[in-house]
Formats: structure tokens, sequence, C-alpha cells
């Protein structure tokens, strides 16, 4: 009997399978299955088969070129950064006026150009905020503004050098402006046509904007500077890389047509104040 039972297990068994029938099915598979991954030839790669290549991150090499231009970067910031803030003042203006219109102005010819001490409005000392500022040179704005009742003209307008910083002075103007006509005097997302209408559809009385925009609406007929009293820049902050809006070449050229395009004559005229803050 227990041959016959050895018997029919031999007759059952599959294959390759383990010579003692004390093994157990699991075990003979797993060691067969070793034995024939070890022992199995490996493939021979096809010459167009394109091996899989590691990924590393290579710094690219720095020219001395770059290094010198990141250098100089490095310096210009550093210094920058370091440096302590110094307010505005009217002689850092008339400076920049004349280095800018030294190499096509005559002796006589900038002399033209320097403005009157009087002209200008006490500069900011960088301790205070626009609202606080606006306060301090000009009192009676809520009777000047009372008293404003033209169109396609404003009673003072805020230079800066984007957009963006216009909306920050807009907001942080809240104190000073009460209910006083705000408009936003910059190309971004508004035509100039746009705002040429809403000057001739309504009074303002402040206006917040770049210079380029500026120009442009005087060029065009849609604002008038004569009722103007107060041109104020934003002269003392900086943005990410820590220029200041006359450090921007395009800014400064801007800034210099505009005065050119009346505010000069009239700041000559005492009838309009240049402030710094």
């Amino acid at each position: 009997m227990a041959d016959d039972l050895g018997d029919e297990w031999w007759e059952n068994q599959p294959a390759g399978a383990a010579s003692s029938p004390e093994a157990s099915d699991g075990e003979g598979r797993g060691d067969t299955e070793m034995m024939q991954q070890e022992t199995a030839p490996v493939p021979a790669l096809s010459k167009k088969t394109k091996q899989p290549k590691e990924c590393f991150l290579v710094q690219p090499k720095e020219t001395k070129e770059d290094a010198t231009k990141t250098r100089k970067r490095r310096k210009i910031t550093d210094v920058l950064a370091k440096s302590e803030p110094k307010p505005g003042t009217p002689e850092d203006l008339q400076k920049l006026m004349k280095d800018y219109y030294s190499s096509n102005r005559s002796v006589i010819e900038l002399e033209e150009l320097n403005l009157p001490d009087s002209c200008f409005l006490k500069a900011n000392d960088l301790t205070h905020s626009l609202s606080s500022y606006l306060k301090e040179i000009c009192p009676k704005w809520v009777k000047l503004r009372k008293n404003h009742n033209e169109k396609k003209s404003v009673l003072m307008l805020i230079i800066c050098s984007s957009a963006l910083r216009a909306l920050e002075l807009i907001r942080s103007m809240t104190a000073f402006r009460g209910d006083s006509k705000v408009m936003k005097l910059f190309a971004k997302h508004i035509k100039v046509q746009e705002q040429v209408k809403l000057l001739e559809k309504r009074v303002v009385h402040l206006g917040v904007g770049t210079p380029g925009r500026i120009k442009e609406l005087i060029k065009q007929g849609g604002l008038n500077l004569n009722p103007l009293k107060f041109l104020v820049f934003d002269w003392n902050w900086r943005d990410q890389k820590l220029r200041r809006m006359m450090d921007i070449p395009e800014i400064r050229k801007e800034v210099f047509e505009l005065l050119e395009m009346g505010v000069l004559s009239l700041c000559k005229s005492e009838s309009l104040k240049l402030g710094l803050f």
C-alpha cells in the first residue's frame, strides 16, 4: 500500500519538482525558479538599442565675462543695501538735469534750466507717510479743492515709476485726500482716449501716475497744466532692484521731457511748487 502511494505521488508531480516527497510544493518551485534565474543567459543588447543614461545636474561653466557682471551686480546691490537712505534735495534734481542735458545744451541753456529755491517744497525727511507729507506741504488742501472746478486739469500730480506703485500711493493717501476725486494716470489696462474722456466729463483734484502717460495726455490736449499747484515726485522709494525712480534711464528721460512741457515755466513763475517725497 505504501509503495502504491509512493508511485502515485511521483506520477502526479510536474516536471522539475523537488526530489523528495517531504519537500513542500512552494519550496520546490522557489528553488527551481531561483536556479533558472541564476543560470539563464542574459540576452545581448542590440547595437541599435540605446542604454539609459544617468541624469546629473551639471552647473554651467561661468565665463570671465559672466563672473565680472555678477560681481558688479552684487557690488552695486550690496552698496545700495548697506547705504543709509538719504532724503532727496532740490540740488539732487538740479544736478540730474544738468548731467542729462550737458551733452546737447550750451552753458547758457543749462543755466536756464536752473530752478529757484522758492519753487521747491520741503522734502520728505523719510519719517512721513504719503498722507502726512501731503498734509505738511499743503495744509489748506480742503479749501483749495473746494474752489477747483476746472475740467481737463488737476490741482496736484504725483509722479511715480509704475502702475503698481501708483496704486500703492493712491491707497496710502486716503487720510489726506478725503472726498477729493483721484484719477489713475498710467497706461496699464487703460487707454489714453478713455482717460481724455474722463478728464473732459468731470472735475478731478488729484492725479497719480507715470510720466510717460501724463506726457501723452498733455500732447493730446486732455490735460491742462495751468491750474496745477503741486507736483510731487515719488523720489525716495526703491523697487526690488533698489532703484529709485530717477535711477531708471527710461523714467528719468520721460521726467525731464515732462518738465519741459510747461512745468519749468510754471515753476519759474512760482505758480507751481515741486515736492520730493
